[in-house]
């Protein structure tokens, strides 16, 4: 059902049915091409070379008719001649036999609202069109993401494999990772327009906080993917980290669970305080938080009790930088260089070297707990997720 007011004539000849309504009665109603026809039988016979909408507007509608008295007698003749015309006629045997035939139908049983995951879909659909129609959702991020890649790699540019490149491979892992995380704040404008316009529908009856967080959720992981294979690609190789496949994916594996988490930080943010300025201020700080006790700032083994228990366990940069320390120095050897004066006592000093588990040492870190890891990191996600449904949910 549309209501369309004052249209073109060619828009109006678009439609296939016309209803007029005045004062609540009905004045036609039937195909539009016979609209014409219908007054002029009844003495109202369409101009020429004036358009049939704003002409019919004007016959159904005397509020600003100069004499309203005489408009309101030509109005109930219109009305009249219309419930004795062979259209209303025919309309109440069409409508009679429709009613015999259905029973006793309601509105509530015809009438059928989609499923959820029918709207999910719908909704996935239109935000895949928005990602690569609108460059703020993903195109700046992505060559934001590539500006960052270019710039590390060349910074640390093929680092070595002794003892003076060991910490600054720790420092590239570290910047990988926070400032991966960090920059998600560009996603903040993308999704106030996406809440904006959920509140608008939501309010309309179309659809709810579930449809939104799932659809916003699974549009987000093909391009987080994409960012992360593409950067990985970049920095990885050019800084030299551990040359090997698995190591690699490995990396790969950590940063997009890295950037899962920091648009999930990002929608539960935007979901509680809809306003730019402050959603990107509150990101922005709970990433400096992230990154003050992830691990690297003050190893965990000396980290302050009070931000060892209240937020390093439940700080996903935190598990992404072990991630990515253990992936780069558990099966990997380093030079002491000139002298043989080991900054780090392991067991191969007698040769040298230094076995990377001596590095992971000094941060408390051991290997064996990838798979925990991972399901933290999933649970962080999920929960950053359900945080915002509730938000919306309850902000109804």
């Amino acid at each position: 059902v549309c209501s369309i007011h004052q249209p073109s004539t060619s828009t109006f000849n678009l439609f296939d049915k016309l209803l007029l309504l005045s004062g609540g009665k009905t004045h036609y109603f039937g195909p539009v091409a016979d609209v014409a026809t219908y007054y002029a039988e009844a003495g109202a016979a369409l101009p020429q070379y004036v358009n049939p909408a704003e002409h019919l507007l004007e016959l159904v509608n005397i509020d600003f008719a100069q004499d309203r008295e005489e408009a309101a007698r030509k109005l109930d003749k219109l009305q009249a001649a219309w419930q004795s015309s062979r259209q209303a006629s025919e309309l109440s045997t069409i409508i009679a036999a429709a009613e015999s035939a259905g029973g006793n139908l309601s509105i509530e049983a015809v009438e059928r609202r989609p499923s959820m995951p029918s709207l999910t879909l719908t909704l996935l659909h239109r935000s895949f069109v928005k990602s690569y129609r609108d460059v703020v959702a993903y195109g700046i991020r992505l060559a934001m993401y590539l500006g960052l890649a270019i710039m590390m790699g060349t910074v640390w540019v093929r680092l070595d494999p002794d003892q003076e490149s060991i910490q600054p491979f720790i420092n590239a892992l570290f910047f990988g990772s926070a400032f991966m995380s960090f920059m998600a704040v560009a996603y903040v404008p993308a999704f106030l327009e996406d809440r904006l316009q959920y509140v608008k529908e939501h309010h309309n009856g179309l659809y709810g906080a579930t449809e939104l967080i799932l659809s916003n959720f699974f549009i987000g992981i093909p391009y987080l993917f994409l960012i992360s294979i593409l950067f990985s690609v970049i920095s990885y190789w050019l800084s030299n980290f551990q040359p090997t496949a698995t190591a690699f994916f490995t990396w790969v594996m950590w940063l997009f669970l890295d950037l899962l988490a920091a648009e999930s930080l990002v929608v539960l943010m935007t979901s509680l305080f809809p306003s730019f300025v402050i959603s990107l201020a509150l990101v922005a700080f709970a990433n400096g938080l992230w990154m003050s006790v992830g691990g690297f700032m003050v190893p965990p083994t000396i980290l302050n009790v009070f931000y060892k228990y209240v937020f390093h366990y439940w700080d996903y940069q935190k598990y992404v930088f072990e991630g990515m320390m253990v992936n780069e120095f558990s099966e990997r050897v380093y030079s002491c260089g000139d002298g043989c004066r080991c900054m780090y006592d392991s067991p191969l000093a007698d040769q040298c070297k230094i076995d990377g588990q001596a590095v992971l040492d000094q941060y408390g870190y051991s290997t064996g707990h990838m798979g925990r890891d991972v399901g933290i990191m999933i649970s962080i996600i999920a929960g950053y997720r359900l945080a915002a449904w509730l938000v919306l949910m309850l902000r109804r």
